[in-house]
């Protein structure tokens, strides 16, 4: 009888840092890397346990204060957009959605300059310079697209002009929005939660149930507009359930709600290689 073995990457806990969505807390997360043939399986894998992908490694908040952070995806088929999400597509249907492979470009920097000068210019990402940014796009060993979204030129010449950018993951059951950023100037009309109402439609149109929108935090202003999308799941104590109530998981900002890591670790489920495949 042949048996497989299950793909043992090695786990690793950062220092210990300042949390960007809770103020006075501070943040460590638990991480792989994320590499080899197997990339592609393990990203699968620990994506639906509430991993995510930062270039060739996947993290998971473990934090010593508290259990926040909780992955959040949107599913496709029991969506359905409120009225201001309505508006908001009708205020973006000139928009032209644009995917391509993950190459980063002039005019992608420039607007993704732009971006965190205007709102994210204390954020931890202010100082990246162009390679930076160039690996962020490009450094993925799984299946990546960036879509762009184009409007009109302004001047009513011939070239369109980029609006909006995403860096989006191609899982075996949905879409992953890594990173996404888009004109400061176009502020009234609500690109963020557009950028996620064209990604439910292009799962869609895919056949792919879930759109997953990486973390939502109770308690971070920063993070309550994941809770106003429907049809929205979070994955906590090991399993993906129905959000509710926001105010219902207020419990994970308390430290006794952190399990210890080697407990979180042997939790985790890890995919298996092949017959015949020495696990990465």
């Amino acid at each position: 009888m042949r048996h497989t073995l299950p793909i043992a990457p090695q786990f690793y806990v950062t220092a210990p840092q300042a949390c960007p969505y809770l103020e006075g807390r501070m943040e460590r997360k638990l991480f792989t890397a994320l590499q080899g043939e197997h990339a592609q399986k393990l990203n699968d894998t620990l994506s639906k346990q509430g991993f995510r992908r930062s270039q060739n490694v996947l993290y998971r908040p473990s934090c010593a204060e508290c259990s926040a952070c909780l992955s959040a995806r949107i599913r496709v088929a029991d969506f359905t957009p409120s009225r201001t999400q309505k508006r908001i597509q009708k205020r973006n249907a000139l928009l032209r959605r644009n995917p391509t492979s993950p190459w980063a470009t002039e005019d992608q920097y420039t607007l993704f300059r732009r971006y965190l000068d205007h709102r994210h210019a204390d954020g931890g990402m202010a100082d990246m310079d162009v390679f930076e940014f160039a690996a962020m796009i490009e450094e993925t060993p799984i299946r990546s697209r960036v879509i762009e979204y184009t409007r009109a030129a302004p001047d009513g010449g011939r070239n369109r002009t980029l609006a909006a950018v995403s860096l989006t993951d191609v899982f075996d059951d949905g879409l992953s929005m890594v990173y996404s950023f888009y004109d400061p100037d176009l502020t009234p009309q609500s690109l963020g939660t557009y950028l996620i109402l064209d990604h439910i439609e292009i799962a869609r149109e895919a056949g792919l149930p879930y759109v997953y929108l990486g973390y939502w935090v109770p308690g971070s202003r920063k993070m309550g507009y994941k809770a106003g999308f429907d049809a929205l799941e979070i994955y906590k104590a090991g399993a993906w359930q129905q959000i509710g109530d926001p105010a219902d998981h207020r419990a994970e900002l308390h430290p006794l709600s952190v399990d210890p890591i080697a407990e979180q670790v042997a939790r985790i489920a890890l995919p298996e290689a092949r017959p015949g495949q020495a696990p990465a």
